[in-house]
């Protein structure tokens, strides 16, 4: 059997820098492998922090990118064919004078019941009657073709062609970014190590206190065949990890300083303070999100996409954009609505860090 290769994700975040460290601390440096997945979102200073993180840890970083070429391609094919004449209709329950379901009933004019199980326990709930509420067309229509067609090719950036081709950006209840362009990258390279004979050791920097949902995170787990997930952080905290990275005299991303309480990719899920921070050190990146708004709009049969925030229920698609677009955020993000403008006073300040970078 060929020797494990320890495959450790890295982000330019603090969090994956300590667990490349914590490797290069316990397993051999010949057996290491680190991948960075590239998004294509990335404020530039990431890709130079990389390059040198690289350099001070004598490791190469491999880049890996994502190609939805061919997704884009059936894309176009099937808008330029679509003829469906159907519409779909959300479904909701009916409700009476006092806002309870009404039951279903059969033809014969008996209640209907349905079979499920909570907590363990099986137990009969009556079916509620259902009736059509909102319809949109299916079928795009010619002008929205015409409009789509023009713009939909692949462009070489993996999160614009991953926007192009969903037709909307991602969004909290929707983030297919990182599946698509970190997830499933990572473990098609590992899977190509496993083909070739080497059993995979996933090095993940995931902590616990991160989020719900990483909060029964396992330390190591078998995930498949020859190959498991080692979590060696998951105990730690945001400034564990930054005190540990500094301790072993690594440089960390600049961002951190600026402000960022993440980094990596521009992300949807940002804060205020983020947001405001890279607006303000970084306008041409809101330029380049104003433009690919654009474009994913063209390729939306609503004929408009938000960098941030998709969800709103008013009918006039005109005025959600209005309110929604990266430039209207950004002014969110400053102050405008009532709250303290970041901008009113000095220029923000050369070092904004919330883990004590600065001290």
């Amino acid at each position: 059997m060929k020797p494990i290769r320890h495959v450790v994700s890295v982000s330019g975040g603090k969090d994956s820098t300590a667990t490349l460290l914590l490797a290069l601390e316990r397993v051999p440096r010949e057996q290491i492998v680190a991948i960075f997945c590239d998004t294509g979102n990335e404020i530039p200073v990431t890709h130079r922090y990389l390059d040198d993180l690289g350099r001070h840890l004598g490791v190469r970083i491999h880049r890996l990118k994502a190609d939805f070429s061919a997704e884009i391609a059936a894309k176009r094919s099937f808008i330029a064919r679509d003829q469906r004449t159907k519409r779909e209709y959300q479904r909701v329950p009916v409700l009476d004078v006092y806002g309870n379901p009404v039951p279903s009933k059969d033809s014969q004019g008996r209640i209907r019941y349905r079979t499920v199980v909570r907590k363990g326990i099986e137990q009969q709930e009556i079916v509620p009657k259902m009736q059509k509420a909102q319809g949109k067309k299916v079928r795009w229509s010619s002008k929205a073709k015409r409009r789509a067609l023009a713009v939909l090719h692949p462009t070489g950036n993996p999160f614009l062609d991953l926007c192009l081709w969903k037709g909307r950006f991602p969004s909290r209840m929707a983030q297919f970014c990182t599946e698509e362009l970190k997830r499933n990258i990572a473990v098609a390279f590992q899977l190509d190590l496993i083909d070739r004979g080497f059993p995979v050791v996933s090095w993940q920097g995931i902590r616990r206190d991160e989020s719900p949902n990483r909060r029964n995170a396992k330390r190591m787990e078998r995930i498949g065949p020859r190959l498991w997930a080692f979590r060696p952080l998951v105990d730690w905290t945001a400034q564990q990890t930054v005190d540990f990275v500094r301790s072993q005299d690594c440089p960390l991303n600049p961002l951190y300083s600026q402000g960022q309480s993440r980094v990596g990719c521009v992300c949807i899920n940002t804060n205020k303070q983020g947001l405001a921070q890279t607006a303000y050190r970084y306008p041409e990146e809101i330029d380049r999100i104003e433009d690919w708004e654009w474009l994913v709009g063209q390729v939306s049969k609503r004929g408009f996409s938000t960098f941030m925030c998709d969800a709103d229920d008013r009918k006039d698609r005109r005025a959600i954009f209005a309110d929604l677009n990266i430039r209207a955020r950004v002014e969110w993000a400053k102050g405008d609505n009532g709250t303290m403008d970041l901008f009113d006073h000095l220029e923000l300040p050369t070092c904004a860090s919330s883990f004590g970078l600065c001290e």
